[in-house]
């Protein structure tokens, strides 16, 4: 039964657009709880927004990998290593870019070094969870991708108590650090929590294949018991348990999701399943649509070029400076463009810079939907 479900899109589009909000702050300083990463353990609104888009990524498969499967296996490997390989390689990309920066000065361009270059990232966790998601379904099929995902959560959850068993789930003590730095370098990886740690480096990627695994059973689940109250309820109740197993086997393995554990991974799902148990009642059998339904549902036509388009446009403009006022030291600040936007129209609207930093933020996702609206009314969708 293939049956057309909107719901799925308006999912996949209201997960872009929330990852665009927050990772566009107007000041990083200046963020409410709900729209900022947890510290370490635990999860916030903010930590659903790369689990569920690699869940929509799991659902989407589910429509196309049987198509690639049907079209022959060197079809198949060509697209999957191709798209794979592409998303990686704009990932280290949009690291590197715009390839230059404002010296300590702010008055000289300089290169930026590959010697300080950060190998992974967002699109290059993306790129490693489709491509190993894609060849363990395609090998293992439905039932032995279930046991498989179930095998890879377990065997994660081993690898880090085995590895250090006084101090696994700390930052200090979880051995993906170790593994990262001798892979990678210390002058490769991440360095935002004051130490080179790499939220998406290579350990962590366990818990990400698993979660595009699941987003493809939801939806094989979806596409063979269609639009029938059977599939909700079956989605809504799977989250419910979902959701208490992840909360059980936090007491023993964090819900984190800078080590993506597997717990967290399961509680994420659950939350996944639930959300969208509710959007497919709401779309498909109450039939609920509106403007609300189609701003988001626009995100998710071109998802990945718009999150793309959400880190040039900032970067690019970047590199134009605009006087601004005097700093402690007697030198003129040089801002950019959206900084000048912020500094000068957000922050003088409010005595609470967190609702300055979140006006700049709705802007900027205000604009980067307008630029998807173009592209959709033009019926340009950019596929990778």
């Amino acid at each position: 039964m293939n049956q057309r479900f909107y719901s799925l899109d308006v999912f996949r589009g209201a997960t872009v657009a929330l990852m665009i909000l927050v990772n566009n702050p107007g000041s990083w300083a200046h963020i409410y709880a709900p729209l900022d990463h947890s510290s370490w353990h635990g999860c916030t609104p903010t930590d659903l927004v790369f689990p569920f888009f690699l869940f929509a990524v799991g659902n989407a498969m589910a429509f196309v990998l049987p198509k690639l499967e049907a079209a022959g296996k060197s079809v198949f490997w060509r697209k999957i290593i191709k798209r794979s390989f592409l998303i990686f390689f704009i990932g280290l990309f949009l690291n590197w870019f715009p390839f230059v920066r404002y010296d300590n000065t702010m008055q000289k361009i300089v290169g930026r070094p590959y010697e300080t270059l950060r190998i992974f990232g967002v699109l290059q966790r993306i790129a490693c969870a489709y491509f190993f998601a894609a060849i363990i379904i395609h090998l293992c099929k439905l039932r032995g991708s279930f046991v498989a995902a179930g095998t890879i959560l377990l065997g994660y959850w081993f690898l880090c108590i085995v590895a250090n068993p006084s101090d696994p789930f700390s930052i200090s003590g979880w051995f993906g650090t170790a593994v990262d730095k001798s892979l990678l370098g210390e002058n490769h990886m991440y360095h935002g929590e004051g130490i080179a740690f790499d939220p998406e480096g290579t350990m962590s990627v366990f818990g990400s294949i698993v979660q595009v695994i699941f987003g493809y059973l939801v939806g094989q689940y979806i596409l063979a018991k269609g639009k029938t109250h059977e599939m909700l309820n079956g989605l809504f109740v799977t989250g419910c348990v979902l959701i208490f197993a992840g909360f059980f086997w936090d007491m023993s393995f964090p819900i984190n999701k800078k080590i993506w554990t597997s717990s967290y991974t399961i509680y994420t799902t659950g939350l996944a399943l639930m959300i969208l148990s509710v959007l497919i009642y709401v779309i498909e059998f109450r039939n609920y649509r509106g403007g609300w339904s189609r701003f988001f549902d626009v995100f998710g036509k071109n998802a990945l070029f718009i999150y793309i388009m959400s880190s040039v446009v900032p970067r690019l403009l970047s590199l134009i400076r605009i006087p601004g006022a005097i700093n402690p030291t007697g030198r003129r600040n040089q801002l950019g463009p959206f900084e000048w936007f912020y500094e000068y129209l957000c922050k003088p609207i409010f005595s609470d810079e967190r609702m300055a930093s979140l006006l700049y933020a709705l802007c900027f996702i205000t604009m980067m939907w307008f630029f998807a609206w173009l592209l959709h009314r033009k019926k340009i969708y950019i596929r990778v």
